[in-house]
């Protein structure tokens, strides 16, 4: 996907973030326990705020989120925050420097991916919170978002941040896993210390993750709903699965 089409699609789940929101801000959002729908759409203000500062400062803000975001009417904040973001992308360049957390890419165009793959995200929770459909996620932006949860958030903050994972690492007998949806397939390994991803899942692994890409990325992102059948399919040991959700759950805190 190239920065523009990452834009469109933004736009879009911001649309229907927005539109879905109001229907209960007082519901609770099922896929955040704890969370209200007017929480969610607080957080996803502070989060574009938090990024539109950290690309027109050069580096984090030190303190996090200001005050004033608490006691705001989020619906509000959350229209202050998208313009706010949508504005600072529009004054650079995706290949201009930014600051993030994630070494490889130190680029806009990488908050460009992650603001549209987080809008998409909190949609669904918004959906789901609100009782709407949830709208199927375009192939091309499922596929990335899979791509980006394996390979961003989970292979990296293990090779990065291995401490959090001792506890589910240290005595990992070594799984592979097959994910795989339409035209897309991924192999995860995992062990001691250890999470790899490769862009091909053609050999044989322990476990077999399958589905349409929206409900592949919804289940890898644990956004599934409680009371409808699930469209992927997860054959393995119970344990493996187990070790790979524990996984994704704390690289994705």
């Amino acid at each position: 996907m190239d920065d523009s089409r990452f834009l469109d699609c933004l736009a879009d789940d911001f649309a229907r973030l927005r539109a879905v929101a109001p229907a209960d801000l007082a519901a609770p959002v099922p896929t955040c326990p704890g969370w209200t729908v007017a929480d969610l759409a607080r957080h996803v203000a502070q989060v574009y705020m938090h990024k539109t500062l950290t690309m027109r400062e050069g580096a984090e803000p030190e303190q996090w989120p200001p005050d004033e975001t608490a006691s705001a009417e989020p619906l509000a904040l959350l229209d202050q925050a998208y313009a706010g973001l949508l504005a600072e992308f529009a004054a650079r360049k995706p290949d201009d420097p930014a600051g993030s957390w994630y070494k490889p890419d130190q680029t806009v165009g990488f908050w460009i991916r992650r603001m549209a793959q987080e809008t998409v995200i909190h949609r669904i929770d918004a959906e789901l919170g609100t009782g709407q459909p949830v709208t199927p996620v375009p192939r091309d932006l499922a596929v990335d978002g899979i791509d980006e949860l394996l390979k961003v958030f989970l292979a990296y903050s293990v090779g990065e941040w291995g401490d959090y994972f001792t506890s589910i690492l240290a005595s990992s007998p070594g799984w592979t896993y097959a994910v795989r949806t339409d035209g897309a397939a991924w192999r995860v390994q995992t062990g001691p210390g250890l999470v790899t991803v490769s862009a091909s899942a053609a050999d044989a692994a322990d476990v077999t993750i399958s589905g349409p890409p929206t409900a592949v990325l919804r289940w890898v992102w644990n956004r599934e709903s409680a009371g409808e059948p699930s469209a992927v399919t997860a054959d393995g040991p119970r344990e493996a699965l187990e070790e790979l959700h524990r996984c994704i759950v704390t690289a994705t805190q």
